[in-house]
């Protein structure tokens, strides 16, 4: 296994670039892919999650081809398959291929084996094939109840009724509300308790306006779908990606002359930049315009906050409690558990490796930073946005060694070499 040194930094300044998003390219992807016409992707993200994407795709006979940083999608002008054959797809911890896929195969013909890693036949799926079964899709289980791998067998989506579950993950509902315009007849959805990340369930709605489907919904909790096809809109540009900025902008927030982050805006339809507020309310100082975001150091210092609607930038927030006066609690993010890895138990064990006092409970963690952080070697435990956080750590006047930096690549392949080229002082080194 690689690993990856960062000495000390006392700063990091400077302007980056971003990457696009990972849930919007996945997501433009897919959509393309299902359209009438041909889609010009800009700004798609090259990352191993994306890749799987691309693949699956590319196994079930839709054209994609890439061209001067262009990526051009022949849309299927409905199902993605119609034929009788039969295809084993590996996504391999890529939930945001796995599940839109699983409920997108459902719609048309062939026989469809959805597998992943092992880590990915411990994350849930029971919701979304639930969902799909009330729908009158044919989904079974292969090994354990609930989980992948899953059969899926093409028959067509009828319409009518699905309840699932919204407090385990938006991808689920984004998942049935891709495929749903190309249902047979109206499709209803409800969700039961309440949902979370809703954020990410605005981008989806959002693209899906841009790609012609129009859909109806009461604070969340109710969709109305009515069958339709999509359009392609000719050209789609994904921003760049929210959760990856929030690294640099947190680094921002805790030391140097300020970072500048491009690519993202005020206007952003990503819910992550939701994190702004969290960084003002720690004590940092942001400047917002339409492409760009400002980050300068503040006296900083802890909060307790709900975080449920962005939970992967809540990670992030967890990094600065490290640098802030007194507790910071981080509220109502149970989703972390079912993630690349539980990252609850995972961020609770690596920050105590650098001298925090940690209370992990079932939906929230409660940090307090300690005087002089302590050097550390950090496990990621697979998940790139353990990487990418702990990278942080070395702003706290220590050496941080990161086991398996290379799974950074799921979203952002060059990120250590991105980080290593705004710091003010002495490189990273690899051993």
């Amino acid at each position: 296994m690689r690993t990856l040194t960062l000495s000390p930094c006392r700063e990091l300044a400077g302007d980056i670039t971003l990457p696009g998003s990972k849930s919007i390219s996945n997501r433009a992807l897919l959509l393309a892919a299902l359209a009438n016409g041909s889609t010009r992707i800009h700004n798609l993200l090259d990352s191993e999650d994306t890749q799987l994407m691309r693949r699956a795709l590319a196994q079930l006979e839709v054209e994609i081809v890439e061209s001067g940083g262009i990526c051009t999608v022949s849309g299927s002008n409905g199902p993605l398959y119609q034929g009788n054959g039969r295809f084993n797809l590996d996504l391999g911890l890529a939930g945001t291929a796995i599940r839109p896929l699983a409920a997108a195969l459902t719609l048309g013909a062939g026989q469809f084996v959805l597998d992943g890693i092992e880590r990915m036949r411990e994350r849930p799926i029971a919701p979304l094939v639930d969902g799909l079964r009330q729908l009158g899709a044919n989904v079974r289980y292969l090994e354990t109840e609930g989980f992948p791998p899953v059969e899926i067998h093409g028959t067509g989506l009828n319409g009518g009724t699905a309840k699932i579950p919204g407090d385990l993950s938006s991808q689920f509902l984004t998942s049935l509300l891709m495929a749903a315009p190309l249902a047979r007849g109206p499709v209803t959805i409800e969700i039961i308790g309440e949902q979370i990340s809703k954020p990410y369930l605005a981008i989806t709605l959002h693209m899906m306006e841009k790609f012609g489907a129009t859909v109806k919904h009461e604070d969340y909790q109710h969709f109305e779908v009515s069958p339709g096809r999509y359009k392609s809109p000719g050209d789609f540009l994904v921003e760049g990606d929210a959760s990856s900025a929030s690294y640099f902008l947190a680094a921002g927030a805790i030391r140097g002359a300020g970072i500048r982050v491009h690519g993202l805006g005020a206007d952003s339809v990503q819910g992550d930049l939701a994190f702004l507020d969290v960084l003002e309310a720690m004590g940092a100082r942001v400047q917002r315009d339409a492409t760009s975001i400002f980050v300068q150091p503040g006296l900083l210092h802890g909060v307790d906050l709900d975080l449920n609607n962005i939970p992967d930038a809540a990670m992030t927030a967890a990094m600065l409690a490290l640098f802030a006066e007194g507790t910071t609690t981080l509220r109502n993010i149970y989703s972390w558990r079912v993630k690349e890895t539980d990252r609850l138990a995972a961020m609770s064990t690596e920050l105590r490796k650098l001298g925090a006092t940690v209370i992990e409970g079932r939906d929230f963690l409660q940090i307090d930073p300690p005087e002089q952080l302590t050097p550390a070697t950090i496990d990621t435990y697979g998940d790139h946005r353990m990487a990418m956080c702990f990278s942080l750590a070395c702003l706290g006047d220590v050496s941080v060694v990161i086991n398996d930096p290379d799974c950074v690549e799921k979203t952002f392949p060059d990120y250590f070499e991105r980080f290593a080229e705004l710091r003010c002082e002495s490189d990273a080194a690899t051993t």
